[in-house]
C-alpha cells in the first residue's frame, strides 16, 4: 500500500528524531457509542447473538486491554447464514436484479465508507494497532475505491456469440453464445493486517456478480467488518445478501469451508490454512480462491537510486508492521553496495516512532496480538542463533502492548528459517548477490510467488528480472503500489486466482454455453 510514491520522502527527516516509544494514547470519545453497543452478528438483515450465547474479547494491541465482546460464531450460525443467503441467491432479490441496479447499490457502499473515514480508520487503528493517518489514508481509502471499481463492472458483464460449424453435419446451422452468471452463495474469510480492506477486496466482485456471502472477519480484527455491515444495511442491499460471523477459524470458518450449500470459499491468510481450506472444501467440491502467504525478495543493484532504493526497502517490510503479505521480507544488495544499504535501512529502522497508532507521531504500531508477538520475537531469537546479526532492532520493547523493534538482520543466508518461512512482522533479511544469473536462482528459491521488487536504473536488467522472477507482482524502482484495476495474486504456494482487477470478477462467475439449432 504506497502511502508515498516516493518514500524518501516520509524517512529524510529521522536523523534528526531517533527512535522512541510515542505515548498511548486515549480511545477517543468518540467511538465509545460504537464499543458500548453489543456486538453482534449480521444474518438475514438483522443483528443476532451466538446461537450459543458465547463471546468472545477484543483486545487492543497498543495496551493489550480488552475493548469489546463480540458473539462467538459457529456451525450452528454458519447454518443459519448459509440459509440467509441460498435464499436471497436462489429466490433473489439479488441474482435477479439488474446490473445497474447493484450497480447503484455497490457504489453507496463505497460512498458511506468515504463519509464515515474517520471513524472506520479509528476503529482499524484499535482493533488492529495500525497508525491513524494509515488507516485512513490506506485503508479506508482503498476500500472505498474497491467498492466503486467494481460497481462500474456491474453493467459490464456478458458473454459472446460464437460462430459454429459440425463437421459431422455441415449443412446444420446454429446460434451459439455465452452467459456468465453469478457462481453462488460464497464463503469469504479474511485476515486481521487489513480488515476492512481485505473485506473490500471480497465483497466487492462478489456483489458486483450477483453472488451472496457469509463473511467471516478475523477474530482479532472483527470491528470494521461489523462496522461495514452497518454500512451495507444503511446502503440499501436487500437482507440476506451480505452476512457476517464473528468466531474463531477452527469452527466458524472451517463450517463456511465445509458446508455443502456454499459454492465457492474465497480465503485470505497463511498458505498452511489454504491448504486446510482445501482440503475441507472437496466435499461438494465448491470452488476456492486463495490469496495466501509470502516471502518477496526486494532486490537493489549497484546502480540504482540508492536514496530511493533504501527508502523503498524500509517501506517494503517496515509498513503496516511488516504483517503484509508481500512485504519486502528478503532483501537482495549487490556486492558493491551492500554495507552502504544495509546501513541506510538499518539507521532508518532506528529511527523510526513505534507507538499507539492514536498517536500522531507514530511511524510504525504494535503488532496485531499476542500469539504474532510471540512468532515474531520467536524468529527474531532463531535468527541470531543461526548466525544472523541484528544490524538494527532485534528484539521486543519493553511496555505494554505488543511492541517489536523494526529489525534488520545482515549476514542472513537461504538456509535459515528467518529467509525461508514467512514472519509476517517488521524484520528484514538482508543477502548480498553477485551477477545477474545468481540473483534470479536465489529470488525463486522460495516455496512463495506472491511479490517481488527490483531497484536499477537499467531497464532492460529490470524487463529480464520481472520476467525471469516466479511472482504474481513486480514493483520496478517502487514497491506495494495497489489500485483497484491491478491484480494482484500468487505464484507457487502463495495462491490461486486474483484479486483485483476484473480479473477477480473469474473468481464470482462460471459460463453458461447455449446453443440453438436454426
Amino acid at each position: 500500500m504506497c502511502l508515498n510514491p516516493e518514500p524518501a520522502v516520509r524517512y529524510k527527516n529521522l536523523k534528526e528524531c531517533p527512535m522512541s516509544v510515542a505515548t498511548n494514547s486515549p480511545v477517543p470519545e468518540s467511538l465509545q457509542p460504537f464499543l458500548s453497543s453489543p456486538k453482534k452478528m449480521l444474518i438475514g438483515g438483522k443483528w443476532v447473538d451466538a446461537k450459543s450465547g458465547k463471546t468472545f474479547e477484543v483486545f487492543d494491541p497498543a495496551s493489550d486491554q480488552v475493548i469489546a465482546g463480540v458473539a462467538e460464531g459457529d456451525a450452528a450460525d454458519v447454518e443459519l447464514a448459509v440459509a440467509a443467503a441460498r435464499k436471497a441467491f436462489d429466490q433473489g432479490p439479488w441474482s435477479k436484479m439488474g446490473g445497474s441496479e447493484r450497480s447503484r447499490l455497490i457504489w453507496r457502499i463505497g460512498e458511506l465508507i468515504e463519509e464515515h473515514a474517520d471513524e472506520l480508520a479509528q476503529i482499524e487503528t484499535l482493533d488492529n494497532g495500525k497508525p491513524f493517518a494509515v488507516a485512513k489514508a490506506a485503508d479506508v481509502a482503498l476500500a472505498a475505491d474497491m467498492f466503486r471499481y467494481m460497481a462500474g463492472w456491474a453493467t459490464k458483464i456478458e458473454g459472446n456469440t460464437i460462430p459454429i460449424q459440425l463437421p459431422y453435419a455441415p449443412e446444420s446451422e446454429f446460434h451459439a453464445f455465452t452467459l456468465r452468471e453469478p457462481v453462488g452463495v460464497v464463503g469469504q474469510i479474511i485476515p486481521w493486517n487489513f480488515p476492512l480492506l481485505m473485506a473490500a477486496w471480497k465483497l466487492a466482485p462478489a456483489l458486483t456478480t450477483g453472488c451472496t456471502v457469509i463473511l467471516k472477519p478475523a477474530e482479532q480484527t472483527p470491528l470494521s467488518a461489523l462496522r461495514l455491515g452497518e454500512l451495507i444495511l444503511q446502503a440499501g442491499v436487500p437482507d440476506g445478501v451480505v452476512n457476517i460471523i464473528t468466531g474463531f477459524g477452527e469452527t466458524a470458518g472451517a463450517a463456511i469451508a465445509s458446508h455443502d450449500q456454499i459454492d465457492k470459499v474465497a480465503f485470505t491468510g497463511s498458505t498452511e490454512v489454504g491448504k486446510l481450506i482445501i482440503n475441507a472444501a472437496t466435499g461438494n467440491l465448491k470452488r476456492v480462491s486463495l490469496e495466501l502467504g509470502g516471502k518477496s525478495p526486494n532486490v537493489i543493484y549497484d546502480d540504482a537510486d540508492l536514496d530511493s532504493a533504501i527508502a523503498g526497502a524500509a517501506d517494503a517490510i517496515f509498513f503496516n508492521q511488516g504483517e503484509v503479505c508481500s512485504a519486502g521480507s528478503r532483501l537482495f544488495v549487490q556486492k558493491g553496495v551492500y554495507d552502504e544499504v544495509v546501513a541506510g535501512v538499518s539507521e532508518i529502522a532506528k529511527n523510526l516512532k513505534v507507538g499507539s497508532g492514536f498517536d500522531a507521531s507514530t511511524q510504525m504500531g504494535p503488532l496485531v496480538s499476542r500469539e504474532q508477538f510471540d512468532r515474531v520475537t520467536g524468529y527474531l531469537k532463531a535468527g541470531v542463533s543461526e548466525g544472523a546479526e541484528a544490524a538494527a532492532g532485534g528484539s521486543a520493547l519493553d511496555r505494554p502492548g505488543y511492541f517489536v523493534q523494526p529489525t534488520v538482520l545482515k549476514n542472513a543466508s537461504e538456509d535459515m528459517s528467518v529467509v525461508r518461512e514467512e514472519i509476517f512482522g517488521p524484520v528484514v533479511a538482508a543477502m548480498p548477490f553477485g551477477d545477474e544469473a545468481e540473483l534470479v536462482g536465489q529470488a525463486n528459491n522460495t516455496a512463495y510467488g506472491l511479490a517481488a521488487g527490483i531497484w536499477t536504473r537499467d531497464i532492460s536488467k529490470a524487463h529480464r528480472f520481472a520476467k525471469a522472477v516466479k511472482a504474481g507482482s513486480v514493483w520496478i524502482n517502487c514497491y506495494s503500489v495497489f489500485d483497484a484495476a491491478l491484480p494482484f495474486g500468487g505464484y507457487k504456494q502463495s495462491g490461486w486466482g486474483r484479486e483485483m482487477g476484473h480479473a477477480v470478477l473469474e473468481n464470482y462467475l462460471q459460463t453458461k454455453s447455449v446453443c440453438v439449432s436454426l
